[in-house]
């Protein structure tokens, strides 16, 4: 209602000041041309006298836009050149008024809170995160192919969260580069990695004058992503024409019934179904979610006929309006898209359930959030017992009286079979609490490997004195133990190579670059295995240069996005041992030693 007494109030203006006639007087005579009096003569100074209080001030009168508000014959503030007629004025929206006058706002802090751009990011170096002038002398090139080149999922749980920690740090623009293009860079990278979430932190420490069309479409997916859908508002409202894409247009419409002008964006998404703006159904969307605002005049059916596929918009307003999406369009779980469904508040528990191995699996959730979802699975008394089987044997696993029931439990959550490594990041605090016994000795390769997925090393290593020599726990410790004093013995790396059954000897492929990257054995053993396994580790290309020079420097920031750039792809089996050794050699000589051994022992534990 506001706006439109705004509205009133420029019709006003702009009608007074086209009038050709004066208004009549309402003064009585006399008063509207007083008669001039006589300057009087000068008196004698007064004595000193108690002080006369001012009288208070009258209420002050909001001006008009447009209108000087001076007490001297000042003229009225110059009109917009070829203004419109007032029938054509009474037809424009707020925005179109606001752009006409000039009365946009530029921005929407106040100058002296706003933010200056640099040490863009949300963590900081006491946070876990790398200084701020870690990629402040490189050249801009470098960084920008490295994120914009890193176009798909990373194969590597440990790599995933290494390069989501780069990305999200404090971090000044390399060199040569705009700030608000680092930050898009970043955005939408985080955003191609399934985290939302920072991408949204982090877009978000950017104040919304300074966005441009490629930071905005980064935040316009961060938002989506998350389901936070008016979250882009303050944006789209101070600058609506930084993008016009279709979606960007719908969007334009939600924010503009949030903001109370329900008509408006009634009438807006009517002329967008009609002309075909965007696909029926992202349309049909809008319209129930702009009529949630309150003002909504009319009922929306939304209509599935004619859909073929899922796409971030639609998944993300049907979630967040409790709106059931057909099973023909819901594929498996382990889907890139579905897995955003354990990021929506508003997508109910089971089917963030379902979405919450792919996303442990790919580095999203850690293992702590995973038991956290599952102990609100148990509790929740709205779910029936058939719907809790995995939340009880995750109970069992912590509080069963016996080992063996416990390690029955644990197994019975990873599958059959090849242990499912998204189950294996559930239960990694459950394994770690097992006693090291002989009994379980058998079933030492996956407990270890389940407590290196979140990270547990030192949990781990209790087993050491149990595993026998060249089987895969040994092999996942050697890889992982914080600190080895000397190479380990070519008779392991026989007996492992010998019992390795995966595709190709995988595992010993990566037995061998992982050792090797974190200095593990004799040079002579790693010549001698490289040709056994037909493993070329010393050859070279623009890629392995750049990173070998980034761990060499001691650059950690810089060595992890060129670690995140050659690790992409949809399983292991799209990586190379000659990657992993220069991926792992480079972040232990940049100082990441951490993540350099997890990423080792989780590409033998997944090769």
């Amino acid at each position: 209602m506001k706006r439109k007494y705004w509205i009133a109030g420029v019709l006003l203006a702009v009608s007074s000041t086209l009038a050709l006639a004066q208004p009549k007087s309402l003064l009585p005579p006399g008063f509207d041309n007083p008669t001039p009096t006589p300057s009087p003569t000068p008196a004698p100074a007064p004595r000193p006298s108690a002080a006369v209080p001012s009288p208070a001030p009258g209420p002050a009168a909001q001006p008009l836009p447009g209108v000087s508000t001076g007490t001297t014959n000042a003229a009225a503030a110059p009109l917009p050149n070829n203004l419109p007629p007032v029938a054509e004025l009474e037809k424009m929206d707020p925005d179109q008024l606001d752009e006409l006058f000039g009365l946009k706002p530029k921005y929407d802090i106040p100058p002296g809170a706003q933010r200056a751009l640099v040490k863009v990011g949300v963590v900081g170096v006491g946070e876990g995160g790398f200084p701020s002038h870690a990629l402040e002398g490189q050249p801009a090139s470098l960084i920008r192919a490295a994120l914009a080149g890193t176009t798909g999922p990373l194969v590597s749980r440990w790599g995933h969260i290494l390069l989501r920690r780069t990305l999200a740090s404090r971090l000044d623009a390399p060199q040569g580069m705009d700030p608000v293009e680092f930050a898009a860079l970043r955005a939408d990278l985080l955003n191609r990695m399934g985290e939302g979430a920072v991408a949204r932190a982090l877009v978000q420490d950017v104040d919304s004058a300074n966005y441009n069309p490629q930071l905005a479409a980064a935040a316009f997916n961060a938002y989506i992503e998350t389901g936070d859908l008016v979250g882009i508002c303050p944006v789209e409202q101070l600058k609506s024409d930084l993008l016009d894409t279709p979606h960007w247009q719908l969007m334009d419409a939600i924010c503009a019934a949030f903001n109370g002008e329900g008509r408006r964006a009634e009438s807006d998404l009517d002329k967008a179904l009609s002309r075909g703006t965007a696909p029926k159904i992202d349309v049909l969307l809008a319209q129930r979610y702009a009529g949630a605002a309150g003002e909504g005049q009319k009922s929306v059916t939304i209509e599935w006929d004619g859909v073929d596929e899922i796409t971030p918009w639609v998944l993300a307003l049907s979630r967040a309006l409790g709106i059931d999406i057909p099973d023909r369009l819901t594929p498996k779980a382990g889907s890139t898209l579905f897995r955003n469904d354990v990021l929506y508040p508003a997508t109910p528990l089971l089917r963030r359930v379902t979405s919450a191995d792919a996303a442990a699996r790919d580095g999203i959730l850690s293992s702590t959030a995973m038991v956290d979802l599952y102990a609100d699975l148990w509790s929740n008394p709205e779910i029936g017992s058939d719907d809790k089987g995995d939340a009880r044997e995750l109970r069992e696993a912590y509080v069963a009286s016996d080992p063996k029931a416990r390690l029955s439990a644990i197994q019975s959550l990873w599958g059959g079979g090849t242990p499912d490594y998204g189950r294996q990041v559930l239960t990694a605090y459950a394994a770690a609490r097992l006693p090291v016994d002989k009994d379980l000795a058998d079933n030492a390769g996956p407990i270890i490997a389940s407590m290196l997925a979140a990270g547990l090393d030192r949990n781990a290593m209790r087993w050491a004195g149990l595993v026998s020599e060249g089987s895969q726990g040994w092999a996942l410790l050697a890889l992982a133990q914080p600190e080895r004093q000397g190479a380990v013995p070519s008779s392991a790396l026989d007996t492992y190579l010998d019992a390795d059954k995966s595709a190709g000897q995988r595992k010993s492929r990566f037995l061998l670059a992982g050792l090797a990257g974190l200095g593990r054995m004799d040079a002579g053993d790693v010549r001698s295995f490289s040709g056994r396994l037909g493993v070329d580790l010393d050859r070279q290309t623009k890629w392995s240069a750049a990173i070998d020079k980034a761990g060499e420097f001691r650059n950690p920031a810089l060595a992890a996005l060129l670690a995140g750039l050659g690790m992409q792809g949809s399983g292991w089996d799209k990586m190379t041992a000659r990657h992993l050794f220069h991926i792992v050699r480079a972040l232990d000589q940049a100082g990441l030693d951490a993540e350099a051994r997890m990423i080792a022992a989780e590409a033998v534990a997944r090769g």
